[in-house]
């Protein structure tokens, strides 16, 4: 817990903590509002109406959670990244070994931490989202007598819980990847690429590509038959959301476990 403790108060202080969650607000505050401006011009009448569902409340909801999970996804596996490659760089795990720290209880702890501060990132962000959700809503003339819809907001603890596995996830990723490198840029690089791997190989084995971790983190809160998760858009091959979190868990626990194998072996010391 001690260690829990001191890595929270290290992230607070952190730029990349601020830079991560500014972006994701910045580009999902500018995308809402600029859908909210445009609906009523868009050419045709399906396009219109598809703009309109991104700030029509209770549906506004979904495309907040999808936002953070989809996008959200990408910057989660940059922090995880950045934090796990910096230990390495900065020279902070040789330390913690040094003074008779455990190395896998260390990188657990450290990962804790960064698993509480995205849970933190995807409140505050769905937060914003909300916000501006209305004001996208009302520069599109859009009622928002869904705003309080009671079964749409019962809904909202599980999918935000369920969103935040899926965050998670991701920056395991992220963390696994930086630690195996050893490198903060290597892993941020690496990162990136296989995010937008995934992205590009969706569109030619999405019944392979469905099981993968970002887009198996997408799926867990494609909640069938509510308010939630139907863009009405393109659709693929998406796993059921409960198998999405069961595949979600696996990537998780096998990033950790990879964590954790290689830091014990991994030579540090020099």
């Amino acid at each position: 817990m001690r260690l829990f403790v001191a890595t929270i108060r290290k992230l607070v202080r952190r730029p990349a903590t601020f830079i991560t969650f500014g972006l994701l607000v910045g580009l999902m505050a500018l995308i809402f509002v600029a859908v909210g401006a445009t609906a009523r011009q868009q050419p045709s009448a399906s396009a219109q109406e598809a703009a309109l569902l991104l700030v029509t409340f209770p549906g506004a909801y979904a495309f907040i959670i999808s936002f953070i999970l989809g996008l959200g996804g990408l910057f989660g596996v940059i922090y995880g990244a950045a934090i796990a490659g910096s230990e390495w760089t900065w020279g902070t795990l040789k330390a913690a070994v040094a003074r008779g720290e455990s190395r896998s209880r260390y990188q657990l702890w450290s990962f804790g931490a960064i698993a509480l501060m995205l849970g933190i990132g995807l409140l505050g962000a769905f937060l914003v989202g909300v916000l501006v959700a209305i004001v996208g809503a009302s520069l599109a003339g859009v009622s928002t007598a869904g705003l309080g819809d009671s079964t749409s907001l019962g809904q909202l603890p599980e999918l935000l819980a369920r969103g935040w596995l899926g965050i998670v996830e991701e920056g395991a990723l992220g963390f696994a990847i930086a630690t195996v490198a050893r490198s903060q840029l290597a892993g941020v690089g690496v990162g990136i690429a296989v995010y937008f791997a995934e992205q590009f190989v969706t569109f030619f084995l999405p019944d392979i590509v469905k099981f993968l971790p970002f887009n198996a983190a997408s799926a867990v809160v494609a909640v069938s038959g509510s308010g939630f998760g139907d863009s009405g858009g393109t659709q693929f091959a998406r796993l059921d959301p409960n198998a999405a979190l069961i595949v979600v868990a696996l990537w998780l626990i096998g990033a950790l476990v990879l964590t954790s194998l290689f830091t014990e072996r991994a030579e540090i010391s020099g």
